[in-house]
Parts: structure tokens; C-alpha cells; sequence
């Protein structure tokens, strides 16, 4: 019988919780993400200066020296992409890419979209983002294309 009391006692000390400690006097700021050294993205299609019909326009991303994860999950160099439609100035770049017509978000870690196109001039350009939508530090955007749709 007195074992089993002493089993008891330890089971009900050792079920008690450690304090909590107290949050921080000021709020932690979160910094940018970094991006490794010659990180880069770019299209693989279409390429700058193309002339293509009107409707679907097929295009895929490129990126050498990260990987491509979905938007939430915290894994290190890597990021998703944004791709922005004749957007000029970038968006700020220490703050998540907006989420709107312009501002196509590719959050499940996409590579390639299909673009419903009118006739007209358009710039394109990719803004890779971190689990956050975050553009990385220093930031890791493609140069502008132009493609024309007649």
C-alpha cells in the first residue's frame, strides 16, 4: 500500500506545469527572411518580347537556388511566387505582396498559371515571397517581361 501512495505523489508532482513566463516588455519584430546568395527567379515561358494570341497565355516560373514551398510553411531557403500583371512601382518590399487582380498569389507552392488574356501590351514580373507573402531579403524578383497579345 505504501508504494502505490508514492506512485501516486510522484504522478500528481510530476503533472504540475512549469510557470509561465511573462511575455516581452515590447513586441518582437520579425525581420525580413534571407535569401541565399544568387537566388533567382525567372519566366521559362513566355519569353520577353513575344507576340501571342489572345485568350489562354501559358506561363511558367523559373527559380535556381531556392525551392518552392506553400505560403505558410516555415522551411529555410525557400519561398512561393507572386506574379505581378503590369504593376508599376513594385509593391513595398517589407510588407506581404497585396492580394488582388494584379497581384496573382501562388500560395500552394505553383509554378505555372494560365493567364486569360485580352488583346494589349503587358508586363509581367515575379515577386518570390516568404511563408508570410514576405518578399526575402534582400529580395529575390525577376527581371520585368514584356509580351504583346493581338
Amino acid at each position: 500500500m505504501r508504494f502505490s501512495w508514492i506512485a501516486i505523489l510522484l504522478v500528481i508532482v510530476s503533472c504540475q506545469t512549469a510557470p509561465v513566463p511573462e511575455p516581452p516588455a515590447e513586441p518582437v519584430e520579425r525581420g525580413l527572411t534571407p535569401s541565399p546568395e544568387g537566388a533567382a527567379v525567372y519566366f521559362i515561358e513566355p519569353a520577353d518580347g513575344a507576340v501571342l494570341p489572345a485568350g489562354q497565355v501559358r506561363v511558367i516560373f523559373g527559380l535556381s537556388g531556392m525551392g518552392v514551398a506553400p505560403a505558410g510553411g516555415d522551411f529555410p531557403d525557400t519561398g512561393h511566387h507572386h506574379l505581378l500583371v503590369n504593376v508599376d512601382p513594385l509593391p513595398l518590399l517589407d510588407e506581404p505582396v497585396p492580394s488582388d487582380s494584379v497581384h496573382l498569389h501562388f500560395g500552394k507552392g505553383q509554378t505555372e498559371t494560365m493567364l486569360n488574356l485580352d488583346a494589349g501590351t503587358y508586363t509581367l514580373q515575379l515577386v518570390l515571397g516568404d511563408m508570410l507573402h514576405i518578399p526575402h531579403n534582400p529580395p529575390v524578383i525577376s527581371e520585368p517581361i514584356s509580351i504583346t497579345v493581338e
